[in-house]
């Protein structure tokens, strides 16, 4: 077991001599989720700025989805660390942790969680550090969310900046006491030379396997109470009664499948609606939709709109969080009020029935990205903020 002892000032001399190394730590559940493609997109734009990127995984050894994640990490050439969690009584993780801090020698640890934003405080007593966290919303509500959240609060004012991907996130981080010199507006990005169109639906279509004529729905996301795809099946069974047919995909894994899929029997939408789980293929899929639909009742900046919007896949999107600020009604998307089966259901009705509507919005959605969401420039911002707090520039 490593030592909690503090670090030396020779020690620490000799590591502010090397090349800057950034820790991105985050607590994985399953195979990860949006953030998860932000941070493993990360280092190859930051290894030409003359930064090293760790993105180390607090993980549950038992738990498969961490190898989808390794398989992940690999294609982007994002190095990863894993570090075993078993859990809030697992008190190991702090030197396991402070072990993979001293070892790499890392000067900038950046957080993006309740858990290892605490962590980071914790550790930076045993190894002088740089405290960065990203704040990407309190969205997965648990029994045990109101004490996360609480946690937060207490953790963030102390870190040195606080990043933010939405607007009513910053909002609230200032009401958590983060000052406005230490809050930052960070939107996410997507890499547009990986999210560009190649083929038509009907191409992605057939390549999948799937029927060209065929309208095709898709949602892309964990299986969890907060993205309300409960509302999403019960609008396909609604265009059904009213007499237009459209499949639906969903692409995600989660806690909530033997309940959609109870629903999606009950309502004889068996023929109609997939649950894909986890796929490797994801552009694919978002090119072969005909529409892509977020339900979500809670989120920060969702990155399958962007990626979908990137795609030129038309969206339908919930007015939460961030969300209007990406997509504007009639202009790149629509938007209806989340909870909202009937305005879901008017929406999709309406973009289905109405191909010219379609391709209008999924081009005015590509130039929306290409302009306001790249993340080559999102990444030119964040490492202007390590810059800055290095003493660099």
């Amino acid at each position: 077991m490593p030592s909690l002892a503090p670090e030396s000032a020779r020690t620490a001399a000799r590591r502010r001599s090397s090349a800057p190394v950034v820790l991105d730590a985050r607590v994985l559940r399953g195979s990860g989720g949006g953030p998860d493609k932000t941070i493993l997109n990360s280092p190859r734009f930051l290894k030409d700025a003359g930064y090293r990127m760790l993105c180390a995984y607090l993980r549950d050894p038992a738990d498969p989805g961490f190898d989808r994640l390794r398989a992940k990490a690999e294609e982007r050439g994002a190095p990863l660390v894993a570090v075993d969690d078993n859990g809030p009584l697992d008190f190991g993780v702090v030197p396991r942790l402070l072990n993979v801090c001293r070892r790499e020698r890392v000067s900038i640890w950046h957080g993006h969680d309740y858990k290892t934003n605490a962590l980071g405080l914790l550790l930076n007593r045993f190894w002088r550090m740089r405290l960065v966290t990203t704040v990407h919303g309190w969205v997965h509500h648990t029994a045990r969310t109101p004490l996360y959240y609480r946690l937060d609060r207490l953790c963030l004012p102390y870190y040195e900046k606080v990043i933010c991907v939405s607007e009513d996130l910053y909002r609230l981080s200032r009401e958590c006491g983060v000052p406005a010199d230490r809050c930052e507006l960070l939107e996410n990005g997507v890499d547009l030379d990986d999210y560009r169109r190649r083929r038509s639906a009907a191409e992605a279509k057939r390549r999948l396997n799937l029927p060209p004529q065929r309208l095709l729905v898709g949602a892309v996301g964990r299986l969890s109470a907060e993205k309300a795809l409960d509302l999403l099946i019960r609008a396909i069974h609604q265009l059904q009664r009213d007499g237009l047919v459209a499949d639906l995909v969903v692409v995600g894994e989660g806690d909530e499948r033997p309940r959609l899929e109870a629903l999606i029997a009950e309502l004889g939408l068996a023929d109609r609606v997939r649950l894909l789980g986890y796929r490797a293929d994801l552009p694919d899929w978002y090119e072969a939709m005909d529409v892509f639909a977020l339900s979500s009742l809670r989120e920060g900046l969702p990155n399958v709109l962007l990626e979908a919007m990137a795609l030129e896949t038309p969206v339908v999107a919930t007015r939460i969080a961030g969300v209007p600020r990406l997509v504007r009604h009639e202009e790149n998307g629509l938007l209806v009020e989340p909870g909202s089966v009937e305005e879901l259901t008017g929406a999709l009705g309406r973009l289905l029935r109405d191909p010219d509507l379609r391709d209008r919005l999924a081009r005015a959605g590509r130039r929306t990205v290409e302009v306001d969401y790249s993340f080559a420039v999102r990444m030119d911002k964040l490492r202007l903020l390590y810059d800055r707090m290095l003493g660099r520039v």
